[in-house]
């Protein structure tokens, strides 16, 4: 089962998997207590457009990713405060999806002198991951880890009671604009592991198969970084054995990992 280990380049997809499933896992669990799905898929969409403008500009197309998804993600969170705005949150998220998406495509059509391997964008190019790749994702990784380390409380406090917190003295504007920065980053990130179009489910699935095992927030936060590491690992697996694609095959070992907590789950429920 690890014989795919002996090559360094499977050994780096594995390293860069684990660094975003262990972020992935905690920001998951308030997408799914924020119910947020719709807006980790904007910014998965957005991201194409961060690499055609990072290219275009000759910058490191993970940067150009980074700050268009912190873009996007300032206008909502903005268009967000607004109380008197004419657009619903859906419909806004909507437009910025398709839009940016559309955008990135246009883009990529006056890149000349570059080469834009949409397939691997689209769907994740683990496997190409280098050294330099691995020192993005373990410090952006880390940055991200720190910064809601620290306001996890509060974050916490703001999602299972807002007009409480608010009481309270606690900052929930700030609090879900800074969230929203952190998830616009391991958006970028995890674009690089399973892709564009499938970014979302590595947020989403792991986070939901943790929910039936766990008691506290704090103990989904853990199990969903475990089963997103178990899903890169797993994946990975499969992927070398059966030759699939990388990043599908990721998504798919998540997908069976929460099948298998919902039948937990079916079990402990009582008759």
């Amino acid at each position: 089962m690890t014989d795919f280990l002996a090559d360094d380049f499977m050994v780096r997809a594995l390293l860069a998997g684990l660094a975003v499933a262990a972020i992935a896992g905690p920001l998951g669990s308030f997408v799914v207590w924020r119910r947020m799905a719709y807006f980790g898929a904007t910014l998965s969409h957005s991201a194409l457009l961060g690499i055609a403008l990072g290219l275009l500009v000759g910058a490191e197309p993970m940067l150009g990713v980074i700050v268009v998804c912190l873009v996007v993600a300032l206008i909502l969170g903005f268009g967000h405060r607004r109380r008197t705005a004419i657009l619903s949150e859906d419909t806004l998220l909507g437009i910025l999806a398709h839009g940016t998406l559309a955008m990135g495509l246009v883009a990529a059509a006056f890149l000349d002198s570059v080469r834009l391997d949409l397939t691997s964008y689209l769907f994740g190019d683990i496997l190409a991951i280098t050294t330099s790749d691995l020192v993005w994702l373990y410090g952006v990784a880390v940055t991200v880890a720190v910064i809601l380390g620290l306001i996890w409380r509060p974050l916490l406090a703001a999602t299972v009671h807002e007009e409480l917190a608010l009481v309270e003295g606690v900052p929930v504007q700030a609090l879900k604009l800074g969230y929203m920065l952190m998830l616009a980053a391991v958006v970028a990130l995890a674009m690089k592991v399973v892709g564009i179009l499938l970014v979302t489910s590595l947020l989403i699935i792991p986070a939901a198969a943790a929910r039936p095992l766990a008691r506290t927030p704090e103990q989904m936060a853990v199990l969903a970084s475990i089963c997103g590491g178990l899903s890169v690992f797993g994946g990975l697996a499969a992927s070398y054995i059966a030759d699939t694609p990388s990043g599908p095959s990721i998504v798919v070992a998540a997908l069976v990992l929460f099948i298998c907590s919902q039948s937990v789950l079916a079990i402990r429920k009582p008759r």
